[in-house]
């Protein structure tokens, strides 16, 4: 009888955890690397740089 009362109580169980509705699944991931203000930095460096090197060949 306990055998009995075991093996249904654990296939409650089962039946039970696998009825579960999924989740939402949280909320959307931002994105991950800020492309506008490094890349603009980015840019006017070396910007810069070109024209300063291009002033100290002329010379």
């Amino acid at each position: 009888m306990i055998r009995y009362v075991a093996t249904v109580a654990i296939l409650f169980v089962a039946l039970a955890s696998q009825a579960q509705a999924p989740g939402s699944g949280g909320p959307t991931p931002t994105p991950g690397v800020p492309i506008d203000g490094g890349i603009s930095v980015l840019l006017a460096s070396g910007a810069a740089y070109a024209v300063r090197r291009l002033r100290q060949r002329r010379k």
